[in-house]
């Protein structure tokens, strides 16, 4: 797998339409993932994502995987759900197409996590909108 940004703690590569998140953190910090339903992320990390999931929207893979997609709606941010921070464990949920190679009920730590390149478009808005409002109490 082609490796297609690494900034700070994550590394993004992609194997056909799907990009793998590898985050270089483990334990309490590491990313957590309810394969098929959500993703949760240390609020730390989420500038360092941002600008990850940034770099792969620049560069042809994404496109190609948006192309060979044909639905004008790939990349919407509807598929993901807004940002909740949890202040008892200071990571922000996001419901939305994550997957892990060994699914569990409930979020569990990640060192990897898989997502299709067409919807990185909307994590992406989702993250920078939440990172944009106002700070929270």
């Amino acid at each position: 797998m082609p490796t297609l940004t690494t900034v700070a703690d994550w590394t993004i590569t992609a194997s056909g339409d799907t990009a793998t998140f590898t985050h270089a953190t483990g334990g309490y910090w590491a990313p957590r993932v309810w394969s098929g339903r959500g993703l949760a992320v240390a609020e730390a990390d989420l500038a360092a994502l941002d600008k990850a999931l940034g770099e792969v929207l620049k560069l042809p893979v994404y496109w190609l995987a948006r192309a060979r997609r044909g639905d004008s709606a790939a990349g919407d941010a509807a598929v993901w759900s807004p940002p909740r921070y949890d202040p008892d464990d200071e990571f922000v949920y996001l419901a939305g197409p994550c997957r892990t190679d060994a699914p569990a009920p409930g979020y569990r730590p990640a060192s990897a996590f898989e997502i299709d390149l067409v919807h990185l478009r909307g994590l992406r808005i989702r993250i920078a909108a939440y990172r944009a409002a106002p700070a929270r109490g």
